[in-house]
């Protein structure tokens, strides 16, 4: 059928101008021998698949592949097949293994590539290698770390400061009912059962209350410990404010200031974020990128972000995920159990669909839908569509579901995360979307902070 060569070298060399993105193709249905054949190889040449160590009939390889459309098979003992849970259709060379590559996922550099490759396939043929940060050196990494950290030290909230914008603050004896409409009305859609009642007899200020007892943080009485207000002036520097969003686990630090001498009647000025301090990282160093050696490596080479285990690691933690058809009482209490701000949704071959977020729980006060839903019965699918019928069902929108590539530089994934209202990226495989991983703005300021 085929005239494979089984000593050959792929003659598809790297042309300079050339895009090309590393591919995993992997064999999960056992064998002696497995091969790879494709029209990215002109159906001439056998590529061999390595096993994976520790997971038995389990075969995979690294190929870089050009933006388009191909098909491929496997060839197993001398047999050839395709895999049935992968795209198939009927082809020319009967039913072959499909797979697109689209355009908007190619924008990354051959040499990133190269790097990336040598990477991918070192785990191919050793297993996982440990996370090591190759072509830079730990001098350069230190250097790189350290410039940030003067820029973030010798810079203040003040530079944070909008010329006009709009800053949303609730009182504490406000009923959660309120609260819950204002914050859907004026935020959008970036728990439990609750009556109508209980909506609206409960304030703000119980449910941090409650809150507080449930993570045990209350004294012998059954009170809860008074939380200081997590603040910052406008003079303090960007380092400081970036860790105590760290440390303290908050999405904003208020920034506030009181004209008088005695600290009475202090004013509201902004809320710092991660992404604003990001965004002035960004443009300060957007001219003198060299200065940064970390900036232009691939982010699947410098440990950042949460990432889903690699076939045949058993030692690294699942990666959050649910199915469309999920209920929302899951969705919840995996934010919750997890401690994560927001939940990857996939199909069969775990491609994203979209993504759950905390914030996506206030769409729920959109024609007072609470009152009428039940969260063990409404899917995933159902939830997401509250403020969301404009689009059509599963299509990342722009806002929701940012995706980058694991061959993506530290630096366009950090300029991605910098854009208003982003607050992580989700790694995907180029043409599956397969998710990978996730990386969040916290992620990256823990890198760069070292």
């Amino acid at each position: 059928m085929f005239g494979p060569n089984m000593n050959s070298v792929p003659d598809a060399a790297i042309v300079p101008g050339t895009v090309l993105i590393p591919m995993r193709f992997v064999w999960k249905h056992g064998g002696n021998s497995v091969y790879l054949c494709g029209s990215f190889t002109q159906w001439s040449q056998l590529l061999p698949m390595l096993p994976v160590e520790g997971c038995d009939n389990v075969f995979q390889t690294v190929y870089g592949l050009m933006p388009g459309y191909h098909q491929y098979k496997f060839y197993v003992d001398g047999q050839w097949r395709y895999d049935e849970s992968q795209h198939h259709e009927s082809g020319e060379y009967g039913t072959v293994n499909t797979l697109l590559l689209a355009t908007d996922y190619m924008d990354v550099d051959n040499e990133a590539f190269r790097r990336m490759t040598v990477t991918m396939q070192a785990q191919v043929a050793d297993g996982p290698v440990t996370e090591v940060v190759p072509g830079i050196s730990d001098a350069d990494l230190q250097a790189s770390r350290q410039r940030i950290s003067v820029f973030l030290s010798t810079h203040t909230a003040y530079e944070l400061l909008p010329e006009s914008g709009k800053v949303v603050a609730l009182d504490v004896d406000l009923p959660v009912k309120q609260a819950f409409h204002i914050l859907h009305e004026q935020l959008g859609s970036h728990a439990s059962n609750l009556t109508e009642e209980e909506l609206e007899t409960h304030t703000i200020s119980a449910w941090k209350e409650e809150k507080a007892y449930s993570n045990r943080q209350n004294d012998l009485h059954g009170r809860a410990f008074p939380r200081r207000l997590i603040h910052a002036s406008p003079y303090d520097n960007l380092k400081d404010v970036v860790l105590k969003i760290l440390q303290n686990e908050v999405a904003t630090v208020p920034i506030i200031h009181s004209s008088s001498e005695d600290g009475l009647f202090p004013q509201l000025l902004h809320l710092a974020s991660l992404s604003g301090i990001l965004k002035c990282v960004c443009r300060y160093f957007k001219h003198c990128a060299s200065l940064l050696p970390i900036l232009q490596l691939p982010i699947c080479t410098i440990p950042v972000g949460t990432w889903a285990p690699q076939i045949g690691e058993s030692n690294r933690r699942p990666l959050a995920m649910l199915r469309p058809s999920a209920s929302l009482s899951s969705a919840l209490n995996l934010l919750v159990q997890a401690q994560v701000s927001s939940v990857p949704i996939v199909d069969d071959n775990d491609s994203l669909l979209d993504v759950y977020c905390r914030s996506d729980i206030t769409a729920l006060a959109r024609d007072r839908a609470y009152t009428h839903i039940n969260l063990d019965e409404m899917t995933i699918h159902q939830a997401l569509r509250f403020g969301q019928e404009s689009y059509p069902p599963y299509e990342p929108r722009s806002q929701r579901c940012q995706m980058c590539l694991r061959s993506d530089s530290l630096h366009k994934v950090m300029e991605r995360l910098a854009n208003p209202g982003v607050r992580r990226l989700v790694i995907v495989e180029a043409g599956s979307k397969r998710v990978e991983g996730i990386v969040s703005l916290s992620d990256i300021f823990k890198f760069l902070l070292g």
